[in-house]
């Protein structure tokens, strides 16, 4: 058996431990994120582009406030070894201090939100969306700790709580006929009852503290945990500000709308597997060797999971826009087809941030995130003074130039070559035969209903792409299916705090 506390011996124990543990934490995003996707495609039916972008723009101005939100105390959690139950109370302390700060922020300065963006109706909204931070504020270390000890089966319960009370009535009030505020009410309903969940399916409870040796510890580490995190929020949602800001809420709507399938199935999907990466990569911190194989052994199979998905969001964005989204969504098309391809890119080595973090270096992260910031932010500028395409182009420029740099770190730290890198992006040859299967079919499937058409593209896809990788990476398949059946080898120890 092995706690997470013990180090691994071997990349292919770290490899058991993280596929066993990707599982169970893919098993509770796919299931909440497949709901989230049917809500989403009913809300999109029954809701307006305006309705969506002006809730957009309020969960922007709190996505940005939310860099403030635990100041990195989470990761310095996670990565911590040693006295973590007083770190875990301290950690408690500050979140819930942070989040009732927060929360009177925002009430506070959402006139100003509001004035901004020319959008006087989202003065209401935003304020009553600013209470998710000291709401959020009570569960943030029972989630850590989940995380921190490998405790991904019971992260199913709060997740799918969420998704289905904040779904469950954000349609019955869009039924009703409340517009934006079934998207609002349903998210504060969905966040309390996660913090709910998280209380019950977490033994630990807290009290509060403040330690000034631990405390000065965890600052030290999460503050440039923050500031790495603050960058890539800026970056990230510097587009919407943009659209917010130069165009308007409907332009904005139909632009969250085309995000929403690259984000859902590829960038929380990274999100996904890097919550699992990063504590089980803590647990071998020390250990160099192990830490460069397991880099790429993870590259390797992260492309494998990605890459089709990516590239059939490329495909068949016509016949899902119209299926999933409805006609008034048919704008959103190319912009989808160009963030799955931003995506792709943003995919490639994406976790070694991981690595860094679990060594006790997020320095380094914070000094490529100053590079990437500021090549984001202009090629998102340039974007956008031309189109909504414009500025979904300047995510996937950003997003190549961004690889490159990381590479370029990557060699030098890890100690990889470029070509042991490219070795592992096998997958892209079985992407290349995903196209050549569902491209023609796409092409002679235009006057096929939006449905049976989209059923098409993705068997073809399909067939194509887990032929070419059956015959290229059968052994790395294969070996993903043995250690998720023999759940039995290694199963973390889980800590009690």
């Amino acid at each position: 058996m092995i706690s997470v506390d013990q180090p691994a011996s071997s990349s292919h124990e770290i490899g058991q431990k993280v596929a066993q543990n990707a599982g169970w934490n893919y098993l509770s995003f796919g299931l909440s994120k497949a709901l989230n996707l049917i809500v989403v495609s009913i809300l999109a039916h029954l809701l307006t582009p305006n309705h969506f972008g002006l809730v957009a723009l309020a969960t922007l101005a709190i996505e940005y406030l939310s860099i403030l939100s635990d100041f990195g105390l989470g990761a310095a959690l996670v990565q911590r070894r040693e006295n973590i139950d007083d770190a875990s109370n301290i950690a408690f302390t500050f979140n819930l201090l942070i989040g009732v700060f927060l929360t009177g922020l925002v009430l506070a300065i959402a006139p100003y939100v509001a004035m901004f963006f020319h959008e006087p109706s989202l003065i209401s909204i935003l304020r009553w969306l600013g209470f998710t931070f000291v709401i959020s504020s009570i569960g943030s270390v029972h989630k850590a700790l989940l995380q921190r000890d490998l405790r991904f089966g019971k992260k199913l319960v709060p997740e799918l709580g969420n998704t289905l009370v904040k779904g469950g009535l954000s349609i019955a009030l869009a039924l009703s006929g409340y517009g934006s505020w079934s998207l609002v009410f349903g998210q504060l309903a969905g966040v309390s009852t996660s913090v709910l969940l998280l209380w019950l399916v977490v033994s630990w409870k807290p009290r509060l503290q403040i330690k000034s040796d631990i405390t000065s510890q965890l600052f030290k580490y999460g503050l440039s945990i923050m500031t790495v995190s603050a960058s890539t929020i800026l970056a990230d949602s510097f587009d919407y500000v943009l659209i917010g800001r130069f165009f308007n809420a409907t332009a904005l709507g139909i632009y969250t709308l085309a995000y929403r399938l690259p984000d859902l199935l590829i960038i929380n999907t990274l999100s996904v597997l890097a919550a699992v990466f990063f504590p089980a990569f803590s647990s071998i911190q020390n250990q160099q060797d192990v830490l460069r194989k397991s880099f790429l052994s993870t590259t390797k199979y992260v492309q494998l999971l990605v890459t089709p998905l990516c590239l059939g969001i490329f495909v068949a964005a016509d016949p899902i826009i119209r299926v999933i989204f409805g006609e008034q969504w048919l704008a959103s098309i190319p912009i989808m087809q160009i963030l799955s391809m931003y995506a792709l890119v943003l995919s490639i080595g994406f976790h070694v941030g991981d690595i860094y973090k679990a060594i006790g270096r997020p320095d380094i992260l914070l000094k490529l995130a100053i590079p990437i910031l500021i090549v984001r932010l202009t090629s998102l500028w340039i974007g956008s003074q031309y189109s909504l395409t414009g500025i979904a182009i300047g995510h996937l420029i950003a997003a190549i130039i961004e690889v490159i740099l990381r590479a370029i770190v990557t060699i030098k730290v890890l100690r990889v070559s470029l070509r042991e890198m490219l070795n592992q992006l096998t997958a892209f040859i079985g992407g290349i035969a995903l196209l050549v299967f569902s491209v023609p079919v796409l092409y002679f499937t235009q006057d096929t209903l939006p449905l049976l058409r989209l059923i098409s593209i993705v068997v073809a896809g399909a067939v194509g792409y887990i032929g070419a990788t059956w015959f290229l990476e059968r052994d790395a398949i294969l070996n993903v299916i043995g250690v998720i059946r023999d759940k039995s080898r290694i199963t973390p120890k889980v800590s009690e705090h």
